[in-house]
């Protein structure tokens, strides 16, 4: 009984947008460039006053559908296998904001990241899946964000983190770019 304590906060400290910190001078630079297509819309990054603001046109695409379901959740609290506004995971966003729209994902980061197929960085439009790696050391990918989108070389993403909840990130930060592993396409 005296293990169980410490199994539950392994398991949590795995969990989806762990805070790694880097002992390495080297840092992973990656070069991020929008992709210049029609998907590939202007989506300001919402600020802390704006975040329950959704993208309004007369054409939305099925991403662009996804992407407010996605953003209708911004600032609901983290919890660990949540799916709910009470609390989500970042693979439950995802999960329940493409089921909203048909489209069948696996419920965890790791079986979404089979789904789809690969694009570079360079590439990815808005509706896109990025993959993460946070846990220091982690061999297995653990955590999954959308891309909302690619203003000015400037890959912004909509996710769940432990710490701040549901909520809109740049891949230029320090630490997403770091744990940064993969993106797919799954529209």
């Amino acid at each position: 009984m005296r293990i169980l304590p410490y199994f539950l906060i392994i398991c949590f400290l795995a969990s989806c947008g762990v805070k790694k910190t880097s002992t390495s001078d080297k840092e992973r630079k990656i070069s991020v460039a929008a992709a210049n297509n029609a998907r590939t819309g202007n989506v300001a990054q919402p600020t802390r006053t704006e975040e329950r603001r959704v993208i309004t046109s007369s054409s939305n695409t099925k991403a662009d559908e996804i992407i407010n379901t996605a953003l209708s959740f911004s600032g609901t609290r983290y919890k660990f296998g949540g799916t709910t506004k009470k609390g989500m995971d970042c693979s439950g966003l995802l999960y329940i904001s493409f089921g909203e729209h048909d489209v069948q994902l696996p419920r965890t980061s790791i079986h979404m990241a089979e789904e789809g197929h690969r694009v570079t960085v360079k590439n990815v439009e808005k509706g896109d899946l990025l993959f993460f790696k946070t846990s220091r050391g982690s061999k297995r990918i653990n955590h999954v964000g959308m891309v909302v989108g690619t203003d000015n070389n400037e890959i912004t993403f909509i996710h769940a983190s432990t710490s701040r909840g549901v909520t809109v990130s740049s891949l230029r930060d320090g630490f997403w770019n770091q744990a940064f592993v993969k993106a797919t396409r799954i529209l």
